[in-house]
């Protein structure tokens, strides 16, 4: 393990390959939802500690049952329903726990179990750190920071999104490109905006 490659790894994730806006995942509440910055905020909240957890339980998965019983072959379908289960029971324990979060998570933690962001991070993890059926020297501090990575990216998109449709609605926008066409239009422009870091060295 390296500072190096864990700095590699924010950049990348938060910046280079931004899970919504270069690797396209999790678009429906991009668009869906980012139209109130709290709304927005609380959504990406819940991506985050959900990302970072199945990480932390996919790559253990992965490692100790699937690989040693050849059953890798079941990687998508086990990491689908390893995320539900642990969504339902992280929503268990939150409204048992802190009745004041899971207020504020709302119907959102509920959500993230379609949300492809998830899987899509469970499944990179695996593909990044394992090589012909082994793990990588720090293979699983570096996932589960890549899942964290990923939901502060996540995070990013979301409040980048937010601001400028909130700012949008004091405007006078045309009729016809009211609400999603605009969402769109935006979401495009930022995508484009965030191709630069494509050209970053590090």
């Amino acid at each position: 393990m390296s500072i190096q490659q864990f700095l590699t790894i924010f950049i990348s994730s938060v910046f280079i390959y931004n899970v919504i806006l270069s690797r396209f995942l999790g678009l429906c509440p991009f668009v869906a939802i980012s139209k109130d910055t709290k709304q927005a905020f609380a959504m990406s909240a819940a991506v985050t500690f959900v990302i970072t957890a199945s990480s932390v339980v996919t790559w253990l998965i992965y490692r100790f049952i699937l690989l040693p019983f050849n059953l890798a072959y079941l990687r998508t379908i086990s990491f689908v329903l390893i995320i539900a289960a642990l969504v339902q029971l992280i929503e268990m324990v939150i409204r048992k726990t802190s009745p004041v979060l899971y207020r504020a998570f709302g119907i959102y933690l509920t959500l993230i179990t379609t949300n492809c962001a998830v899987l899509g991070a469970a499944v990179l993890n695996v593909d990044m750190f394992f090589i012909d059926g082994y793990a990588v020297a720090g293979g699983f501090y570096y996932a589960v920071f890549q899942g964290f990575c990923m939901g502060l990216g996540y995070t990013l998109a979301m409040l980048i999104m937010s601001g400028i449709r909130e700012r949008l609605e004091l405007c006078n926008v045309p009729r016809a490109f009211k609400d999603f066409p605009l969402a769109f239009i935006i979401a495009a422009v930022l995508s484009l905006s965030f191709m630069g870091f494509s050209g970053f060295k590090f």
